[in-house]
C-alpha cells in the first residue's frame, strides 16, 4: 500500500506533528474563502450584463473564458502538487485570486470582461484543485468521514457571498467597491489558513510512489467518476450563473431578489453536505448519488414551471440539495484511487469536473439564443435524470 511506504519515508513523522482540528479548520477557510468569491461575482452578474448591454449569448461566450482559463490550470495545477506541495501552491494563488474579482467590475467593455473572466477562472481553477488535494490528505488522517464538510463549506462561502450580495445590491452599492472590499477581506482568511495547512504531504506522497518521478496517464477507472463529475458540476455551473438572471428576466424580480436564488441554493448545497459525512456511513454512494439525480430534476422542474420568483427559489434550493453530495463523494473516491497519485487523481477528476462547472453557463446562454433562457434550463432536468442512471459507477472497483 502506498500509504504504508510512506512511512519509510517521512510520513510517520508527518502524522505525529498532524493536528486534525488545526488542519480541517485550515483546509475549511479555502473552501469557504474559494466559495465566498465565486458567489459575489455570481451575485452581481445581472448588473454588470446591464452596464455593458449584453445579450444572453454573448454572456455566455465571455463565460467560456472562464472555463477556458480553470481548464488550463487545473493540470499543470496537479502536477506542481507533487513537486511544491498543495499547501505552497494555495499561498502562491490566493493573492491572485483575491486580485482577479475587482478586475470583472471595472471591465469596461466586453473584451476586457473576457480576459479578467480567463484570470478569475484560472486562479479560481488552480485553487480548487490544490485545496482538494489538501482536504484529501486530511481526511485520509481522520476517524470518520469528513469531505462532505469541506464542499460544505464551499457553500456556506457561496451563501454567505450571495447573501452578501444581494444585501449590497439592494443598497445600491457599485461591483467595484463591492469586490475590493471582499477581495481584501477574504485575503486576511486565505493567510490565516495558509499557515495551518498540512507540510510536505504531497511531496512525501510523490516519492513514496514508485511513479512519482515519471508521469503518466491516469487510470481509465478515474473516467467513470469524471462524468458524474461533469454532468453535476455543470448543474452547479449554471444554477450559480443563471439563476439571478433568471429571476430578473424572466420572472421580472428585483436584483436582490435574483441574489437570493443562488443564496437559497447555496443554503441547501450547505445542509446537505453537512449531513452528507453522516449519511455516507448509512447509504451507499450508489443509492445517495440516484436520490441526489431525482431530487435535482424534480427541483429544476419546479423552479420553471412555476410564475412566481419565491417558488422558483424554491425549486433552486431543491437542486442544491439534490446536487449537494454527488462531488464530495465523488473526489473522494478519486483521491483514493490506488496507484495514482493524489495530485494527479484529483486533477484529472476536477479538470473533467469543473470543465462541466465552468462550461455549464456558456452552454446554457448559447442555448438560450435558441430556445430561451427556460427552455435552456430545462435541460438540465435531462442531466440531472442522466446522474441516477451513471449512480452505479460510483460503486465499481478503481484499480
Amino acid at each position: 500500500m502506498e500509504g504504508d511506504a510512506s512511512d519509510t519515508t517521512g510520513l510517520g513523522m508527518e502524522r505525529k506533528s498532524f493536528h486534525s482540528g488545526q488542519a480541517r479548520w485550515a483546509v475549511s477557510g479555502f473552501f469557504f474563502l474559494n466559495g465566498f468569491l465565486f458567489a459575489s461575482w455570481v451575485s452581481r452578474i445581472p448588473l454588470i450584463q446591464d452596464n455593458l448591454h449584453l445579450s444572453h449569448g454573448t454572456l455566455g461566450l465571455g463565460l467560456l473564458a472562464g472555463a477556458g482559463g480553470a481548464v488550463v490550470t487545473m493540470p499543470i495545477a496537479g502536477l506542481l502538487i507533487s513537486r511544491v506541495g498543495s499547501e505552497n501552491l494555495l499561498k502562491w494563488l490566493l493573492v491572485p485570486y483575491c486580485v482577479a474579482l475587482p478586475m470583472l467590475a471595472v471591465a469596461p467593455n466586453f473584451w476586457a470582461l473576457v480576459v479578467g473572466l480567463f484570470f478569475f477562472g484560472a486562479t479560481h481553477g488552480g485553487l480548487d484543485v490544490a485545496m482538494n488535494a489538501q482536504a484529501v490528505a486530511v481526511a485520509e488522517r481522520c476517524r470518520k468521514p469528513v469531505m462532505a464538510s469541506f464542499h460544505a463549506m464551499f457553500s456556506i462561502g457561496g451563501l454567505a457571498g450571495a447573501a452578501m450580495g444581494a444585501l449590497l445590491a439592494w443598497g445600491k452599492i457599485a461591483p467595484i467597491t463591492h469586490f475590493v472590499a471582499m477581495g481584501m477581506a477574504m485575503g486576511l482568511v486565505g493567510w490565516w489558513a495558509g499557515r495551518r495547512l498540512l507540510q510536505g504531504v504531497d511531496r512525501v506522497k510523490s516519492v513514496a510512489s514508485a511513479e512519482g518521478r515519471t508521469f503518466r496517464l491516469p487510470p481509465k477507472s478515474l473516467i467513470p467518476l469524471g462524468i458524474v463529475a461533469v454532468i453535476v458540476l455543470m448543474g452547479e455551473g449554471a444554477m450559480a450563473d443563471w439563476t439571478g438572471v433568471y429571476l430578473h428576466k424572466i420572472l421580472g424580480s428585483s436584483e436582490a431578489i435574483a441574489a437570493a436564488g443562488y443564496a437559497a441554493f447555496s443554503i441547501s448545497m450547505a445542509v446537505g453536505r453537512l449531513l452528507g459525512d453522516r449519511l455516507s456511513e448509512t447509504f451507499s454512494d450508489e443509492g445517495m448519488v440516484r436520490a441526489s439525480g431525482w431530487i435535482a430534476a424534480a427541483g429544476l422542474a419546479l423552479a420553471l414551471v412555476s410564475v412566481s420568483p419565491w417558488l422558483s427559489v424554491l425549486g433552486f434550493m431543491m437542486v442544491g440539495a439534490g446536487y449537494s453530495t454527488v462531488v464530495p463523494l465523488v473526489f473522494g473516491a478519486a483521491g483514493r484511487t490506488p496507484g495514482v497519485k493524489t495530485g494527479v487523481a484529483l486533477a484529472s477528476v476536477t479538470t473533467m469536473g469543473y470543465f462541466g462547472f465552468l462550461i455549464g453557463p456558456p452552454v446554457i446562454g448559447f442555448a438560450a439564443e435558441l430556445m430561451g433562457l427556460r427552455g435552456a434550463l430545462a435541460l438540465l432536468i435531462v442531466t440531472s435524470l442522466w446522474v441516477t442512471w451513471l449512480a452505479p459507477t460510483l460503486n465499481r472497483p478503481r484499480v
